[in-house]
């Protein structure tokens, strides 16, 4: 299982339930298609907030936001 879930939730509402659960977030940032796309420290941990988001987790491919400018030296 990847360590990344896409979740129809905002990013503070992530923390606050990873925080609960006292569990790491290696990655989080916002998806440009709606959502948050989080990256936990490990597989078990990534099971338990997929657990715990159920429907809100996204299937499927979303639109990330680019985070890196690309630059002509």
């Amino acid at each position: 299982m990847s360590r990344a879930l896409n979740i129809k939730a905002s990013q503070a509402d992530i923390v606050a339930t990873c925080a609960k659960r006292n569990i790491g977030i290696s990655a989080i940032e916002a998806l440009a298609s709606g959502g948050t796309r989080v990256v936990m420290n490990n597989a078990e941990d990534t099971a338990t907030i997929a657990k715990s988001y159920g429907s809100k987790v996204i299937a499927g491919e979303v639109t990330r936001v680019a985070t890196r400018l690309n630059r002509a030296w």
